[in-house]
């Protein structure tokens, strides 16, 4: 069954039929069964277990909860998205932020409940937006439940792959945003172990995000000899589904159709035409495992630090020509074809009542006579007017000759008329929000900052307490917008309308390189230095930088006179 929301964090495989309505620890909201576990997995993983936990373990039966109990007085539960092996994953409302968040609940005597923990509260110290966040882990009153972001606005990628094979540009993007992600958190201890189509979600943006690291593992129960290893291949499973449209093992899983039997790990350029060879070696690097082996005998990439290294290493992809419509045939009209007035050619139509035709004007005596004194007041003013041009020019001659005074050349003319060139607004492609700590504000306000229209705003929630929006452990890093030029340009200022004076605000660009940037550290090139902007925020740049992403990164609200602190923009203009 369909996931009911692309934020739901279940820990399934996407790949079964059953309905949600089945018996409590048998089912999911994508379906898998506990037997299916391990489906696609390497055998060296999955040997004598089920996903890595022993079939012998005794597990408690889930929590029985139903819609609208508060946990912690904050957290409403309101809709069960998962219930399988003892735990249960719910659709939340956080009502202190008044924001949706997911839940994951298992008891407290739950055998893996301090796995559970320990795991998220790892992941939440991570604090890195390629991840979906986790906000809290807690124990209470014989329950333990770990809370986290709720991303309605995400496409899961097993949405994107049931839709067919990804261009090359996109499957590009997502081996290296995965790769350089899952590299961060190894470096940080964590692995997550199930990555699947169901744990990866894409922004509205093009931005690639993991759920579960290390929490869905934990909730099963699952580990791995070779963390590193079992994540890389991971990686590679998803870049071969990208591009053949195939799930690179002899099963069936997530919705795609397994390799025939027999056959082995084949190259994906050998599954189907088109393939970019240099993804397709790479998938081959990354699943080079038990006896697989790269089509080109490069060494396997075995950590995904390795497989970044790789992509980093080809070619740039990109992305491909926008196509353009071509403009209907002109139409020419019955005015323009010189038929207007006279009588349709059909004898079956209705005939045109023919207009009569005035006289020529001005023909009567009358006219005549006032035709004549016309022309001649314009004779007589055409001479006055020569006369006095004459006189005129005799005379700056003569006080020409007087003084000693030179006409300048034309050459000094043209310089002094020269002024420097205006900069003009440059077409902007779109625009998100931006969030440094992972969760958004009002993203579905962002256009209006782009629309043109001084009536529509992106505007904060009222912060009480302090300027840096509340100083909220998820805000204190401030917020703002990302504009997406479409394409890299020269940007030579910026001049943005603030929705209120005495915004604490910096604007600055990201490299010519960048992709999908959502850090400060992704934007090193300055256009505006810190400062409390008035009502607009504008500065023109001596010598242009070259970007197609720029960020306008407010850290600090002014007062709003209700006893707290809120802002915003009205419209954004990058200047070319």
């Amino acid at each position: 069954m369909a996931e009911r929301s692309t934020a739901a964090v279940d820990v399934a495989d996407n790949s079964g039929d059953k309905p949600l309505t089945a018996k409590a620890d048998e089912a999911t909201t994508d379906g898998t069964a506990e037997a299916e576990d391990t489906k696609g997995a390497s055998p060296k993983d999955t040997e004598n277990t089920d996903g890595g936990r022993k079939r012998s373990e005794a597990v408690p039966a889930s929590p029985d909860l139903h819609s609208g109990h508060k946990l912690a007085g904050r957290y409403r539960l309101e809709e069960c998205v998962t219930r399988l092996d003892g735990f249960s994953s719910w659709r939340a409302v956080d009502e202190k932020l008044r924001r949706a968040v997911g839940v994951h609940l298992l008891p407290a005597d739950h055998p893996r409940a301090r796995s559970v923990l320990a795991a998220a509260r790892s992941s939440a110290l991570l604090g890195d937006p390629r991840f979906v966040q986790v906000l809290d882990a807690v124990e209470e009153n014989d329950l333990v439940y770990v809370v986290h972001e709720w991303l309605p606005d995400a496409t899961e990628l097993t949405a994107l792959l049931a839709a067919g094979p990804m261009e090359a540009h996109d499957a590009y993007q997502l081996v290296s945003q995965l790769s350089q992600a899952m590299a961060a958190a190894h470096r940080e201890g964590l692995s997550h172990l199930r990555l699947t189509p169901g744990a990866v979600l894409r922004s509205s943006t093009g931005q690639y995000r993991i759920r579960g690291l290390a929490v869905n593992a934990a909730l099963r129960g699952i580990t791995a000899e070779r963390p590193l290893r079992t994540d890389t291949e991971a990686i590679g499973a998803l870049l071969y589904a990208a591009l053949t449209h195939r799930w690179p093992y002899g099963d069936d899983a997530h919705g795609l159709a397994g390799l025939p039997k027999g056959l082995g790990l084949i190259a994906p350029d050998q599954v189907r035409a088109g393939v970019h060879r240099g993804l397709s070696e790479l998938a081959m690097r990354a699943l080079a495992n038990d006896g697989a082996t790269a089509s080109r005998q490069e060494p396997p990439c075995t950590t995904p630090d390795e497989l970044a290294k790789a992509v980093a290493a080809m070619p740039r992809i990109l992305p491909p020509e926008p196509t353009f419509t071509a403009p209907p045939a002109y139409q020419r009209t019955t005015y323009q074809q010189g038929t207007y007035g006279r009588p349709s050619s059909h004898p079956s139509a209705a005939t045109q009542p023919v207009m009569p035709v005035p006289p020529a004007p001005l023909q009567s005596r009358t006219g005549r006579v006032l035709k004549w004194t016309v022309s001649a007041l314009l004779i007589a003013a055409l001479g006055l007017g020569s006369w006095q041009l004459a006189e005129a020019l005799l005379d700056r001659t003569k006080g020409s000759d007087d003084t000693g005074v030179t006409e300048p050349n034309e050459d000094d003319k043209n310089k002094d008329d020269k002024s420097a060139p205006s900069a003009d607004p440059l077409d902007i492609a779109g625009a998100t929000e931006f969030m440094p700590d992972g969760s958004g504000i009002k993203q579905r306000d962002v256009a209006n900052t782009v629309d043109g229209d001084p009536g529509t705003h992106w505007v904060t929630p009222q912060y009480k307490g302090f300027a840096n929006f509340g100083n909220l452990p998820q805000r204190k890093q401030g917020s703002g917008i990302i504009v997406d030029l479409g394409k890299v340009r020269d940007v030579s200022g910026i001049d943005v309308s603030m929705y209120r004076s005495g915004q604490t605000a910096t604007v600055s660009a990201a490299p010519p390189d960048a992709s999908s940037p959502s850090t400060t550290a992704d934007f090193d090139q300055q256009i505006v230095k810190r400062t409390v902007a008035g009502s607009t925020l504008k500065e023109t740049l001596d010598k242009p930088v070259r970007t197609r992403y720029v960020l306008i990164h407010i850290t600090e609200l002014p007062a709003d006179g209700a006893g707290g602190y809120r802002g915003g923009i009205t419209d954004i203009s990058v200047l070319g």
